[in-house]
């Protein structure tokens, strides 16, 4: 089992990259979406055809600007930004912001995650929706 989910995350993050076309930040946002999914996600949960519709959903992405490749670029256009506004760094006086405003912002993408959740239900997918937890 361990092996079969050390070549899923391999295969998702190859296909993944393939998608973005390795660009630079895209990229970095996928792995650590990925990595962050595969470390907190519970190994009982793992199922193979979810991770197979999910590579041919990247490998649709790949292969033509269509809108796959839309939908994977949009992710990761929000997946970077949500990381920036969550992992503040150790003086929330750096924006002006304080604890609240911080929390709300944390709060702003519940509603995206949520619309992840039911793309992957829909479509029967494994798109990562582990949330970034803020750091306060």
């Amino acid at each position: 089992m361990t092996n079969q989910i050390i070549l899923a995350y391999r295969n998702l993050y190859r296909h993944g990259l393939h998608a973005v076309q390795f660009s630079k930040p895209a990229r970095y946002t996928l792995r650590d979406r990925l990595r962050l999914a595969f470390r907190k996600g519970n190994p009982r949960d793992f199922d193979q055809r979810k991770i197979d519709n999910t590579i041919e959903f990247l490998r649709g992405a790949t292969r033509e600007t269509g809108l796959e490749h839309r939908i994977v670029k949009n992710l990761l256009f929000v997946w970077y930004h949500q990381a920036d506004t969550v992992s503040v760094p150790h003086s929330p006086l750096k924006w002006n912001m304080d604890a609240g405003e911080m929390k709300a912002r944390a709060a702003s993408y519940d509603a995206f995650n949520h619309n992840v959740q039911m793309l992957n239900e829909s479509i029967g997918m494994c798109l990562p929706t582990t949330n970034v937890q803020p750091q306060f």
